[in-house]
């Protein structure tokens, strides 16, 4: 993989982790223009940087709330941290079990099916627009929210939908404050992240001896950087109800990568 490669990758991987356009239908997106070809032998171990580093962003921005979180699990009494910390381990079930027992199928949906990626890019500018002209409240997630917002996560393992989209906009519809609902968000992917880390360095899928330290390098440096800058970003962006102009976004490119398609 060369380097102009590896910094659209990191920059594309790094935005679209936080902001709410999908990064898997982007990802999917570059490389049907790029071709498969063009990413390389690494491109498992590529993603797994990447992941890793809109992980990593995501513990340096919310380093005080996880910090709560961990405290709330390890003291386990029954406050406002330890509530928490459960609510977030129980929004993770719904992706984890899709992850664990429908792999194959999952994976089957990233081969260029650019229909379907353009198709729930659609999908994912409706919720924006909806969860947009939603009335900001002061609500808390509960335990029954935590599972519906989970089943939103498992939802976006989808490519063309959005996770933070899908599960900013259900927390948004079901009531809760619009700040708290992308706080909420960013929280809960954490551990899914480097659960799926693990499941890829022990697939032994991943191709090492011939990866591109430099391409790596530069990918995970492009990555952490506009992650951290979007993390940042989206939470005012929600606060202030701007999710709006990401549905127009949604609307065109999914459009056009439906009509495409369809040539």
């Amino acid at each position: 993989m060369d380097i102009i490669n590896a910094i659209l990758l990191g920059v594309i991987q790094g935005l679209t982790e936080f902001l709410p356009v999908s990064s898997s239908g982007h990802l999917e997106i570059l490389k049907a223009i790029l071709g498969e070809d063009k990413v390389g032998k690494e491109s498992m171990l590529m993603t797994v940087v990447l992941h890793f580093a809109t992980a990593l962003s995501t513990i340096i921005v919310f380093r005080k709330e996880i910090k709560n979180i961990l405290i709330g699990l390890l003291q386990f009494q029954n406050n406002e941290e330890f509530k928490f910390s459960i609510k977030i381990i129980i929004s993770m079930f719904p992706a984890a079990l899709i992850g664990v027992f429908f792999d194959k199928e999952i994976e089957a949906l990233f081969g260029g099916a650019l229909t379907l990626v353009g198709c729930m890019l659609i999908i994912t500018g409706i919720l924006l627009f909806l969860a947009d002209k939603s009335e900001n409240t002061k609500k808390n997630i509960g335990i029954n929210e935590s599972i519906l917002i989970g089943i939103s996560q498992a939802i976006a393992i989808l490519p063309g939908i959005s996770r933070s989209g899908a599960t900013i906009s259900t927390s948004v519809l079901l009531g809760i404050d619009k700040e708290k609902s992308a706080r909420f968000s960013f929280l809960m992917v954490v551990p899914l992240i480097f659960g799926k880390m693990g499941k890829d360095i022990f697939s032994g899928q991943i191709i090492i001896g011939d990866a591109n330290s430099l391409s790596l390098l530069i990918g995970f440096v492009c990555a952490f950087t506009t992650g951290m800058i979007a993390c940042k970003w989206m939470i005012k962006l929600v606060k202030n109800s701007k999710l709006k102009y990401f549905s127009y976004y949604c609307f065109i490119v999914g459009g056009l990568v439906a009509f495409v398609s369809f040539l």
